[in-house]
């Protein structure tokens, strides 16, 4: 008892350094899929709801999730951080924005594709926002091709944001050179991704680094609140359709590391999601996915902890009832408010006569369009092709 006293003094004073001695084997420690039933998640978020009562209490609390997902993920320490050397691509212009296509090397040999869009005109230092997919396969409905990725993309462009659209490890043009993601790293790659692609947004020239946001749905959501919960440098935040208590995802690349529990914690997806107290939060929920309980369970249980930091204001949440799991316009018009609100972003550019969000001038490319690599702009040679070949 003295000894767990100790650390709580400690804990206040200076900042904390935690470690998770791996005693159990990770199979044992994953939380995966639907791991809680709905009635046991809210008892664990009323159980977990009193370990904090004061903001002093809810900062040590933090401290332990956040290590936890460094240590699940096999960050900590976190690998070092390689040159980027950026290849673009198939530059175009558009209605009031342009793109570029454009990987980065996250680790030597490893190829993050994407794409950038920026408003075709602008004065001044502008947002960067970064726009992870989700697990979207099908052939005409895929990845970060996806119509509903690049309204998205070129919308916030047109408001006055820097938009790197990145695909999930294995997806998009990677798939065709051997790239799977099903690895059982998949998780590790993936946050590290996120974290090299904000990385290279900010060696930008017209990026303000104090105005970075992210925002994706499904397992997109996730990249979303795993990046803002590790990485200060995430200003706002919108995890749309993900933040469940009972669900913790059904994918490696969300739950297959033991990220959610050690031997020390335990933790699910809306502590994860509140580690971006007091920075900005949307939440956007339906009513036929496992976000169907947010506005009685999560949101109310998030809005709490923002309210240790007196920043009740600062968590946004839309709930759609007769919607399901998708980004689709109804999702993505609250986002448009919210980003433009908190990156200081001018949502007129994007408003009809009628002052509604209008994405009808948005051209809708074809995916091979959105390719890096290609016969003119060859996959580098030094390229890694298989997951395990990766060097951390």
């Amino acid at each position: 008892m003295k000894k767990i006293v100790l650390l709580f003094l400690i804990a206040i004073t200076v900042q904390p350094v935690y470690s998770f001695p791996p005693e159990k084997e990770p199979e044992s420690l994953l939380c995966q899929g639907a791991y809680f039933t709905e009635s046991e998640a809210k008892a664990k978020l009323e159980e977990w709801k009193s370990l904090y009562t004061t903001l002093t209490q809810w900062k040590f609390r933090a401290g332990i999730i956040k290590q936890g997902i460094l240590d699940g993920a096999g960050l900590d320490p976190m690998p070092e951080k390689t040159p980027l050397n950026p290849i673009y691509s198939n530059p175009r212009e558009y209605d009031g924005y342009t793109v570029v296509n454009v990987a980065i090397e996250s680790r030597p040999g490893v190829f993050v594709t994407g794409s950038l869009y920026k408003p075709s005109e602008y004065k001044g230092k502008l947002a960067g926002i970064i726009c992870p997919h989700g697990h979207w396969g099908d052939e005409d409905n895929y990845g970060r091709y996806r119509p509903d990725m690049q309204y998205r993309c070129a919308t916030l462009a047109k408001m006055g944001a820097v938009v790197m659209s990145i695909d999930m490890v294995g997806y998009g043009e990677m798939q065709k050179y051997g790239w799977t993601h099903k690895s059982p790293e998949t998780l590790k790659l993936q946050i590290w991704n996120s974290i090299r692609v904000l990385d290279f947004l900010l060696t930008l020239d017209e990026i303000d680094p104090e105005r970075i946001g992210v925002t994706g749905a499904s397992g997109g959501g996730t990249q979303t609140f795993l990046l803002t919960a590790i990485d200060d440098r995430v200003a706002v935040s919108a995890p749309i359709v993900m933040v469940s208590a009972y669900f913790f995802g059904g994918c490696v690349c969300e739950s297959g590391m033991p990220i959610h529990k050690s031997n020390c914690h335990e933790t699910n997806n809306v502590e994860i999601a509140a580690l971006a107290a007091p920075r900005p939060l949307l939440l956007v929920s339906d009513g036929e996915d496992w976000t169907k309980n947010t506005p009685d369970v999560e949101y109310p249980h998030i809005r709490e902890i923002y309210s240790l930091y007196n920043a009740k204001d600062r968590v946004h949440h839309t709930h759609i009832p007769n919607e399901g799991h998708d980004y689709g316009f109804s999702k993505r018009k609250p986002m448009y408010h919210f980003m433009a609100k908190y990156l200081d972003m001018d949502i007129n550019k994007v408003q009809n006569a009628k002052g509604e969000i209008d994405e009808s001038n948005v051209t809708i490319e074809k995916n091979e369009n959105m390719h890096v690599f290609t016969k003119d702009v060859p996959l580098p040679a030094h390229a890694l092709r298989p997951n395990d070949a990766i060097k951390w």
